[in-house]
């Protein structure tokens, strides 16, 4: 596991309601990270937040960790409710 996916992870966890239910995924291709967070449906909108800063924050700290010259890192926050 890489660094970028353990801080997702972590800092993720600490913004739920439902820790247990945050599943984090991590995929390599051509030098870029992928990392896919699912959660509980109702703690989707935490990790967005208001206007998408908190995801914008998790995906800097994400790049961050993956270091100056690391890949280029994505985070994608997955939602798994079906379609009404």
């Amino acid at each position: 596991m890489s660094r970028p996916r353990d801080v997702v992870e972590v800092i993720c966890r600490a913004l739920v309601d439902h820790p247990d239910a945050v599943r984090v995924r991590e995929r390599e291709h051509a030098g870029t990270i992928r990392v896919e967070l699912r959660s509980a449906p109702g703690d989707l909108g935490k990790l967005i937040g208001r206007q998408g800063r908190t995801a914008a924050a998790v995906r800097t700290l994400a790049q961050v960790a993956a270091g100056e010259a690391g890949p280029r890192v994505t985070v994608d926050f997955v939602d798994d409710r079906p379609e009404p």
